[in-house]
C-alpha cells in the first residue's frame, strides 16, 4: 500500500498543543461534495488518535490523487503509517 496519497508537513510550534491542517485540493476531485468528504474522514482518524499524538506541531495533511478511492481502514492504516514513520505517536 503506498503511503504516497497523504503527504504530512510539520514544523514545532512551541504550544502545549498540536495543531492540523487538510488539504484537499481539485486534483482529487472537481466535486467540492467528495473533497470535504475526504477531508472529513482525515480530521475524524486524527481526532481518534490526538492523545497519542506528540504535542507542540503545526502539521497539514495533503491528499494526492488516488487518495478518494480507498476506504477509512485503507486511510486508516496510512495515516498510522505517517504518524509512526514521523515518530509522533507516543
Amino acid at each position: 500500500m503506498k503511503e504516497d496519497f497523504l503527504v504530512l508537513k510539520m514544523v514545532r510550534n512551541d504550544l502545549p498543543f498540536s495543531r492540523f491542517g487538510f488539504i484537499v485540493g481539485t486534483k482529487i476531485s472537481k466535486k467540492a461534495v467528495l473533497r470535504n468528504k475526504l477531508r472529513r474522514r482525515i480530521r475524524e482518524l486524527v481526532r481518534k488518535k490526538i492523545e497519542k499524538i506528540e504535542k507542540g506541531y503545526d502539521m497539514i495533511f495533503v491528499a494526492q490523487p488516488g487518495l478518494e478511492k480507498r476506504d477509512f481502514r485503507e486511510l486508516e492504516e496510512i495515516l498510522n503509517k505517517i504518524f509512526l514513520r514521523a515518530k509522533l505517536i507516543k
